[in-house]
């Protein structure tokens, strides 16, 4: 597995976590919210992405720079919450925008699971302390900082999609140190300046890639069939928390739905229109901007890159400016 770059060996504790049957279930939870299962071609060759694959990596990062047992485990546990499709379901909420509709239960998760609570109480951490993940900067912080949660798919993505070697993830990885931003606490920070924009490099095609016009058609046709499927009975809002597997199963043996799953999943190009198409599903979504402008250190203090690469700096404003005010539709 690629996260041995963040490291070799995880606590007892993280191990046992990964384990339990709630976090398990996350191994047929994908990364991509479901994209996937569609045929573009940016998915024909990537490699197998899960939320249990992502939540390892974060927890092994959080403890490769701190040590802090319950903080890894906060990271380990923060997904646990996650629907089948993931972010799919913050679009069926609408709640695509702010995409936080799927992290509200991550407490109810955690203290309804007894093995999770048995290891908790066994290490002496309190439900408390390991429900809200964000509390450590480490772990998750404000956009556009970075945090263990970012660096994750950034380099997760990296490894799946996109088909970077392990060498070159590593060493950007390994340039990583911890420092203190401009706010007063503590934040990951890149040693050098091209170990940074190698990694901005990577994070701006996760950037674009999300907000695209496949990205975003594909998440909002995927959240129709959902929203469908729960209106006429083929799942619950329970059946959300099932795998994947579970609900496509569902959705193939539905005589209404299984057309619509069909039709998904052979979608392969999305293109964009100035005025709405009437003959086919045509719609106009616009999508959350994630970017990251990571910290440096430099002879002058820390930094952000923006502040002393002008280049990255002119194309995060880029991404910044661009524009959803169109129709996308699938061709």
């Amino acid at each position: 597995m690629y996260t041995s770059i963040y490291s070799d060996k995880m606590p007892d504790l993280l191990e046992q976590l990964a384990n339990t049957p709630e976090l398990k279930r996350l191994s047929n939870v994908g990364m991509h919210c479901g994209c996937e299962y569609a045929s573009l071609p940016l998915y024909a060759h990537s490699k197998p992405y899960s939320r249990l694959t992502h939540s390892i990596g974060v927890a092994k990062i959080i403890w490769h720079f701190t040590k802090d047992i319950t903080q890894s485990a906060a990271g380990m546990l923060h997904d646990i919450a996650t629907p089948v499709f993931a972010h799919t379901i913050d679009f069926m909420n609408n709640d695509h925008m702010a995409q936080e509709s799927t992290e509200n239960n991550t407490v109810s998760f955690i203290a309804n699971s007894k093995s999770i609570m048995r290891l908790l109480d066994k290490n002496n951490i309190h439900i408390d302390n390991i429900s809200d993940y964000k509390k450590y900067t480490i772990a998750d912080n404000d956009t556009p900082m970075l945090s263990a949660d970012r660096l994750e798919y950034t380099l997760g993505n990296g490894y799946t999609v996109y088909n970077l070697s392990l060498s070159r993830l590593k060493e950007i990885y390994e340039d990583l140190t911890i420092a203190e931003n401009e706010l007063g606490y503590e934040e990951l920070c890149f040693r050098s300046a091209n170990k940074a924009k190698a990694f901005v490099e990577i994070s701006l095609k996760n950037s674009y890639f999300f907000v695209s016009n496949e990205d975003r058609f594909l998440m909002e046709y995927l959240a129709k069939i959902m929203r469908r499927a729960i209106e006429i009975g083929v799942i619950t809002l329970d059946d959300l928390y099932l795998t994947e597997k579970d609900v496509i199963k569902s959705l193939v043996k539905s005589e209404e739905l299984s057309e619509e799953w069909s039709k998904f999943t052979n979608i392969s190009a999305v293109s964009a229109s100035n005025e709405k198409l009437h003959d086919r599903y045509c719609v106009k979504v616009s999508a959350k901007k994630r970017y990251i402008d990571p910290l440096v250190l430099t002879e002058g203090g820390i930094k952000r890159i923006t502040e002393i690469d002008a280049d990255l700096k002119t194309q995060i404003e880029e991404f910044q400016n661009l524009d959803f005010n169109h129709w996308i539709y699938a061709v």
